[in-house]
């Protein structure tokens, strides 16, 4: 009976594994790479395709109802001459940046490495017959910049995918879903064992077809067995799922919803990232000229510190393979700034107080650093909810002691006749 009994759990055991029901143990990997990732707390997204060039986005083929076989022909003369992987790696790391994100595979099927599983590919495809993310790769790696890769999990093209197929039992009716499945199961595997020093997979699309069965037990398990360090995320906008590393919010801080895209994505306990965009657009476009301020960017990386979050900051490069001078001049500046107040961001955390009318705070230990975005009219710096005492309080800038008087309802700080700086007025607090 009991030799039985054994059969029947290691049966059971099987079962549950083969249908992706063992609930998902990160290793001790995995848990040193999520506190890498938050320390890091800036990166660069880059969506580049052959959709550059067109100048329209990333989206061009969809908007503009662009027949596939006729945008697949872009292939036919995209060649981007002028990339350089050396100087996109200098651009994010004199930005400030640590890591890079960029898109493997979007929307549009075309995929940006050489691929074996579709020769639709740019290696294969397109005159060009390189390939640029193994260029960067392996430049990331010399540089010590982290490098993760975006992946769609939507494909506009794929007779497989069958975009517009109604879906029945979890698979699209006109389509072959476990082949379109297989496929990615290849060039997942390809791009976490071909590309030194991948740490990240970014998906997206799950919102195209919410009640498809996306089969994430399979994928993300096979991605964590060829690397359980790999960090997964996916920008389904929902509450994190079983199996996930990080929860990214899309052009919104964690808590927010004013894109309308966050509404279901309740805040779970994983390390958080949030992505933005230079200007509106994600991919290159010629005629979007609202390009954020260093200013602007600036306080978005704060507020996504305060928040307990990275900063995804994207461009979009042009086809020939350069990036816009707009962008180069702008987060340089930004760079500049980081190098004088590096130690209140990067290894920072987030959520200490809620945000406050004047700014946010971030912390690094029981050190805390109250960014002033905002000058207030009163001659004081109000933190409430502030636990332990408060020994010391000084300018990051200068080191110069600034009056405080901490009581019952928090801390006072006043900065009356204290030069401010119109972009973020850092001030260092020592708590015991």
């Amino acid at each position: 009976m009991k030799k039985l009994f054994l059969i029947l759990c290691a049966v059971f055991l099987i079962f549950n594994i083969s249908h992706g029901q063992v609930a998902y143990t990160p290793t001790t990997d995995n848990m040193a790479a999520r506190k890498h990732f938050q320390d890091m707390k800036y990166g660069l997204f880059i969506h580049w395709g052959i959709y550059s060039i067109l100048g329209d986005g990333e989206w061009v083929m969809h908007n503009k109802n662009i027949p596939y076989d006729s945008y697949k022909r872009l292939a036919d003369f995209f060649n981007p001459q002028e990339f350089n992987a050396r100087a996109w790696v200098q651009f994010a790391k004199n930005a400030g940046m640590k890591y890079i994100t960029i898109t493997a595979r979007h929307h549009d099927g075309f995929s940006m490495f050489g691929t074996k599983a579709s020769l639709y590919n740019i290696v294969d495809a397109t005159p060009y017959h390189q390939d640029p993310l193994m260029a960067l790769a392996k430049e990331c790696e010399k540089e010590g910049i982290e490098l993760h890769f975006y992946y769609s999990l939507l494909d506009w093209g794929r007779p497989d995918y069958a975009f517009g197929s109604p879906i029945v039992d979890g698979k699209p009716v006109n389509g072959d879903w476990d082949s379109y499945i297989n496929f990615m199961k290849t060039q997942l595997t390809e791009l976490i064992t071909k590309y030194p020093g991948v740490k990240g997979i970014w998906f997206d699309g799950n919102w195209e077809r919410p009640e498809v069965n996306w089969h994430y037990d399979e994928i993300y398990g096979l991605i964590h067995q060829l690397n359980p360090a790999i960090l997964v995320g996916n920008n389904h906008h929902l509450a994190p799922k079983d199996g996930e590393d990080f929860q990214m919010f899309e052009k919104d801080l964690p808590g927010q919803n004013n894109t309308g895209f966050s509404g279901k994505s309740e805040i779970g306990k994983l390390p958080l990232e949030t992505c933005e965009t230079i200007n509106n657009s994600w991919g290159f476009n010629i005629t979007d000229r609202s390009f954020k301020t260093t200013k602007q960017i600036i306080h978005y990386l704060v507020n996504a510190a305060g928040h307990n979050a990275n900063f995804l900051l994207n461009i979009g490069p042009m086809p020939n393979g350069q990036i816009q001078p707009e962008f180069t001049d702008t987060l340089a500046v930004v760079g500049a700034w980081l190098k004088k107040n590096a130690e209140s961001i990067y290894g920072t955390r987030g959520d200490i107080v809620p945000a406050q009318p004047w700014g946010i705070i971030t912390a690094k230990g029981k050190t805390l650093y109250a960014h002033v975005i905002n000058i207030p009219q009163q001659p004081y710096v109000f933190i409430p909810e502030l636990k332990g005492k408060v020994t010391r309080v000084v300018l990051l800038s200068n080191a110069k002691k600034l009056k405080f008087k901490q009581s019952g309802e928090g801390v006072f700080i006043y900065i009356d006749n204290l030069l401010t700086d119109p972009t973020d007025t850092v001030i260092k607090l020592y708590v015991n």
